[in-house]
């Protein structure tokens, strides 16, 4: 029997800051949230989602030369963050996670789709030239649909169809195709940039990925609401801290969520319920300029709110096309040293602050030192802002 799909409510829901929540949906559907950790660990996987593009935008965002480049972004003040934001996003299409046979009399079937050559990571985006919205709606339109089903595909840059002929399951007596998609995810995230002229936010500093493919997911809508800490798991050798928090305010949207990148999450936020930025602006000081040695990163760990902690930017990378792992950042300050072991889950996105102006964000932390992590140059944050329109 198909099972319900839980949907978030007005209940406070306890999730890993900043790093989402992935929910299982679609021809089988699981009854709870499967709570996922991404992008938290320095993995050799991390390699993939590194932007091989040296045609970097000029960083106009709406007040400076087309023809700007690295100097001229330091004209550019924006808000830091450093607090957590709750996060709601649907995907465009739906992903394929998984393969499963099909129960056909006392036999089973293998996954139609899989035999089709379909891979784990493809987005489904239509099914006989008819938008997908959800994995309810795929059931639906492949339930109706006759003997073979022509489904759009997009995997990687690329968009082409594939025809698959579903099996009636006997368990339901419905068609199935024998995949396993998602359609949404949840969670909460770190704030950490905010740019008051053009009303643009960019937060994670990283992008959000489905744990069982490594897919950036693609947006179809999102939002961001209220959310708080409750609790910091320490981080030890060969285990990472993590921050905890909940939704504060499930039902009252605070911003949408326009694009999901390779550098994190960007979109913008509603008038007067937008969030309220502690910190006056600071400008930005762009990758050549960022030097060796003392700097802060401001994030939250606690009800006290963003809070500047001391770190040390120890190794620099010179980059000429856009990177996640742009440097690499030891925690110095004893407070947070004591409080969480230095970075855990949930700091990415925190802005790294040197000379009073904003170079970077938290994206990762080493998992056997838990003092020692990798942030993204604010620099290649600030292109992606310039996708949202």
């Amino acid at each position: 029997m198909m099972k319900k799909l839980h949907k978030l409510n007005s209940t406070p829901i306890i999730l890993v800051l900043s790093f989402i929540v992935l929910l299982m949906t679609g021809e089988y559907i699981k009854t709870h949230f499967n709570y996922n950790n991404i992008f938290t660990k320095l993995e050799t996987n991390n390699s993939k989602i590194t932007k091989n593009n040296s045609d970097l935008k000029d960083f106009s965002m709406g007040e400076l030369p087309t023809n700007a480049k690295n100097a001229n972004i330091e004209n550019i003040k924006v808000y830091p963050g450093g607090f957590p934001v709750g996060i709601k996003m649907n995907t465009k299409g739906v992903l394929v996670v998984g393969f499963s046979d099909i129960e056909v009399a006392q036999d089973k079937i293998e996954s139609p789709g899989k035999k089709s050559g379909m891979e784990l990571g493809d987005v489904i985006l239509k099914v006989n030239n008819e938008d997908i919205l959800d994995s309810k709606d795929l059931i639906k339109k492949v339930d109706k649909s006759k003997q073979n089903v022509e489904i759009t595909i997009q995997r990687g840059d690329k968009i082409f169809n594939k025809t698959i002929n579903p099996v009636v399951s006997t368990l339901d007596n419905s068609k199935k195709m024998g995949l396993w998609v998602r359609d949404s995810t949840a969670g909460v995230g770190t704030m950490t940039f905010y740019y008051e002229k053009n009303n643009i936010y960019g937060a994670l500093g990283h992008p959000i990925t489905d744990a069982d493919t490594n897919s950036i997911l693609k947006v179809r809508s999102g939002e961001l609401v209220d959310s708080s800490i409750i609790a910091v798991k320490k981080g030890e050798k060969g285990s990472p801290g993590e921050l905890k928090g909940i939704f504060i305010d499930n039902e009252k949207s605070k911003g949408t969520i326009l694009n999901n990148t390779f550098a994190g999450i960007y979109g913008k936020l509603n008038g007067e319920n937008k969030f309220a930025f502690r910190n006056g602006q600071l400008s930005i000081l762009p990758r050549d300029k960022v030097k060796e040695g003392k700097a802060q990163i401001l994030t939250t760990i606690d009800e006290k709110g963003p809070t500047l902690y001391d770190v040390e930017i120890v190794k620099l990378f010179h980059q000429d096309a856009p990177d996640i792992k742009s440097m690499v950042i030891k925690v110095t300050d004893e407070r947070l040293l004591n409080k969480t072991g230095g970075i855990v889950q949930g700091m990415s996105g925190s802005p790294i602050i040197q000379d009073n102006c904003i170079v970077g964000a938290v994206t990762h932390v080493l998992v056997n030192r838990s003092d020692v992590g990798y942030g993204i140059y604010i620099e290649w944050m600030l292109n992606e802002a310039e996708t949202v329109k």
